[in-house]
């Protein structure tokens, strides 16, 4: 029985795949294994997968007909796992090659029910930005609730948002379990996950050290058109409504409706504007309108005035606030050249 199982989706990844798997294959701690779930790819990540697979009895690759999403693909990672503790790797990004050892030397170290660590976020043009997702050291329920789950409940605005990246951690595979925590959706998975993990874990030890290498590139889903974003968002606070009823976080953060409400807005106003939306710009400038119109949205937009945003995203919020949507698509033309 390994003691960490890495978790990886696979889809259309044959460009990113060998580096990836070759993160993990070099680490300097050997006790994991690497389940590979190829996600319906038509392109070579399927052969890729089978190859690497042959080589090393340590990593097992699990074929799925067609592509059904990442958040069934970690699904079936965490059905399959073998490990006591569980890891998420995306397949376009890798892992520092003593990411594993120093994670499960924190948290053996510790007695934690999780380790986290700091990323290293890789742009197209070479550059590189380091950030620690909590300040270094070993947190207990108090302190969870403080820096992590209150943050991810209702400051979804604030600079620097608290990014709820589900592969920063390494998981109890038991808290999973007897918690039956699963991912649920194409947008926003990790947050939740995320939150009801700690909602159950007791403690958490956080090395502030980047082992995770986050590359950001064109063909990332997030620079990509999503067609149905209003009704996944509104799946997203479906399930997030119910996971504050469940743990009662109600109390922390009142306004946590309006907070991540106005975040998804702004997620929705520049999807609709992404270059791929093959919409006309009279059709986009209509959509961000009709879901500003949103009750849920109204009520937002009514009752919190968004404040610490970056410089780009408070101008959007201004303009939505005063209803300039003309302007706001003038805006959307020369930044994204449509």
């Amino acid at each position: 029985m390994p003691s960490i199982s890495v978790i990886v989706p696979v889809y259309q990844a044959e460009k990113f795949l060998h580096r990836c798997i070759d993160s993990v294959i070099r680490q300097t701690f050997s006790d994991w294994e690497l389940i590979l779930v190829d996600d319906g790819s038509t392109d070579g990540s399927s052969a890729l997968c089978g190859r690497f697979a042959a080589k090393d009895p340590r990593i097992r690759v699990f074929h799925r007909k067609r592509n059904q999403g990442v958040s069934e693909a970690r699904n079936l990672g965490l059905n399959e796992a073998k490990g006591d503790f569980i890891t998420f790797l995306d397949a376009d990004d890798c892992y520092e090659f003593q990411a594993l050892e120093t994670l499960w030397n924190l948290r053996e170290q510790s007695g934690a029910d999780a380790a986290a660590c700091g990323l290293t976020y890789l742009f197209p043009d070479g550059k590189a930005s380091v950030q620690a997702q909590l300040p270094a050291g070993v947190f207990g329920e108090g302190e969870i609730r403080e820096k992590l789950i209150d943050p991810l409940v209702g400051d979804r605005l604030t600079q620097p948002v608290f990014n709820g990246y589900s592969v920063c951690y390494l998981f109890s595979a038991d808290v999973i379990r007897k918690a039956r925590i699963v991912f649920d959706g194409p947008y926003l998975e990790d947050e939740l996950f995320v939150l009801e993990y700690f909602c159950c874990a007791r403690s958490l030890a956080v090395t502030d050290q980047p082992l995770y290498r986050y590359f950001l590139h064109e063909a990332s889903a997030t620079h990509h058109y999503m067609a149905n974003f209003p009704q996944v968002f509104s799946r997203f606070m479906e399930r997030k409504e119910a996971l504050v009823a469940k743990y009662g976080l109600e109390s922390s953060r009142p306004q946590w409706r309006e907070s991540s409400n106005w975040a998804g807005l702004l997620i929705a106003v520049g999807n609709e504007y992404a270059r791929d939306n093959p919409k006309s710009i009279r059709q986009r400038q209509k959509a961000v309108k009709e879901f500003c119109q949103r009750p849920d949205m109204q009520k937002a937009i009514r009752e919190l005035a968004p404040a610490g945003l970056s410089p780009n995203k408070q101008m959007v919020a201004n303009l939505v606030r005063g209803k300039h949507f003309f302007t706001l698509t003038q805006l959307y033309r020369l930044k994204n050249r449509i």
